[in-house]
């Protein structure tokens, strides 16, 4: 059509990479636990039930389930909108996931400007200090059960 550019290669190649969403193996050992975790507490809050048992048997101790629980909680009071989770056998991140799973893995190598990086433009930065030191929290206790 006239007037209107033509996307070149490289612009299709960044387009069809946004298009596909990233794998729970993309993210740090901390923050894929921590996304299976977060959906595993979405489907118990479905249900209707307590998710730390079930939280405490697959991560290995109830202070992390703990954690891991607080956390999601924190998450949920400064998220902008609903959270996506994706089904908890599905490999394949929600752009919620991603971010989620990204500031819990730079929390866990203490690296603020990457956790500050990650949520940039979507949590206002007085929520951020809630959210930091939550991931600080759980990264502290998967330490310790190692």
């Amino acid at each position: 059509m006239p007037g209107r550019p033509n996307p070149t290669t490289a612009t299709r190649a960044i387009i069809a990479k946004l298009a596909q969403p990233p794998r729970v193996e993309s993210l740090g050992p901390i923050g894929g636990r921590f996304v299976h975790a977060l959906r595993l507490i979405a489907l118990h809050e479905r249900l209707q039930r307590d998710p730390v048992p079930e939280l405490a048997v697959r991560l290995g101790g109830v202070e992390i389930a703990a954690k891991a629980l607080i956390l999601a909680q924190a998450i949920s009071a400064t998220w902008p909108e609903n959270i996506h989770v994706s089904r908890f056998c599905c490999r394949l991140l929600s752009h919620d996931e991603t971010t989620i799973g990204m500031f819990v893995d730079a929390a866990a190598r203490g690296d603020r400007l990457g956790f500050e990086g990650a949520l940039g433009g979507l949590i206002r930065a007085d929520r951020m200090p809630r959210l930091w030191e939550g991931a600080l929290a759980l990264a502290a206790a998967e330490l310790r059960a190692v």
